[in-house]
């Protein structure tokens, strides 16, 4: 079997140098004025076909390396650009990161700006869907972080514009759930924004949470209500402090009898587009 492989070495090597010594002579052969030239002239026609095949197949040869080469380097720019891509989205998603941190912080400090006797705790929402009326937001503040809500003691919450959203109905050790002032259930004491602006309830109403929309009631006889009246919390009840914006009067019942009086107000939260929550604790609750 060695002396087997010993031959087969052997042809190879004696190939290669029949295929160097013809294009050798093929290369020296092509020089006008030199003894080959004249010698293999004759036999030129019959070696041309040789020479142009090998040096088609050595083309090939060629070409395919510079391929293979090629490859290799776009892949090498192709793996480069994917870390260089990955680099940058971690660095854009550190910046917005950031960027959401300094509006939570930028709205905290306006509520506690406007709010002095209240601490502001900001939120997430981690669903939208707990209610059966899609009324309840679930948020990750809890027990944890001094939201204790009880039969007494519930907190308000707001949106990033200090606007009310609604009242923590229930809170757990890491998260609590948001009852919306347009569930039914929730009621507010509100104040119209004029001078000697009348003192109203706000609540949920289960024909108006559809659209939104809130149910003023309590109206006290000869009192003014227009359409485009704001409104915002009176202080009164205990669990809203007064001032917390609240909503627009977009329609007033005028047909119904002094005591039956109502209108229909819009509030200034835009529940759709919420995403942080602020949860406001009174400092001298226990």
């Amino acid at each position: 079997m060695a002396g087997d492989k010993k031959r087969k070495t052997n042809r190879i090597v004696l190939v290669v140098l029949i295929v160097l010594a013809l294009m050798s002579l093929m290369i020296l052969s092509s020089i006008p004025g030199s003894p080959l030239h004249r010698i293999s002239s004759p036999i030129s026609f019959l070696l041309d076909p040789v020479y142009k095949a090998v040096s088609g197949v050595w083309s090939d040869v060629a070409a395919f390396r510079r391929s293979v080469s090629e490859a290799r380097e776009i892949q090498n720019e192709n793996e480069k650009l994917k870390d260089e891509n990955a680099e940058l989205r971690r660095q854009v998603n550190a910046l917005t990161e950031n960027g959401r941190r300094y509006e939570e912080l930028k709205s905290a400090f306006r509520i506690k700006e406007d709010f002095a006797d209240f601490d502001v705790i900001a939120g997430r929402i981690l669903t939208e869907d707990l209610g059966v009326l899609f009324d309840v937001l679930k948020i990750d503040v809890g027990i944890r972080d001094g939201v204790k809500v009880t039969e007494t003691q519930s907190y308000p919450v707001l949106d990033a514009q200090s606007n009310l959203v609604g009242r923590v109905l229930s809170s757990d050790q890491v998260s609590g759930k948001t009852l919306l002032l347009t569930a039914e259930g929730f009621a507010v004491s509100g104040r119209i924004v004029r001078t000697e602006g009348a003192i109203v309830r706000v609540r949920g109403d289960v024909s108006l949470i559809g659209e939104g929309l809130c149910r003023i009631d309590r109206i006290p006889s000869g009192a003014s209500v227009r359409v485009g009246d704001n409104l915002v919390t009176s202080g009164l009840g205990g669990v809203f402090p007064a001032g917390i914006p609240i909503g627009t009067i977009v329609s007033v019942d005028e047909e119904a009898s002094s005591l039956e009086r109502s209108a229909v107000l819009k509030p200034h939260a835009d529940f759709p587009s919420l995403d942080i929550l602020f949860v406001m604790i009174g400092k001298d609750l226990p």
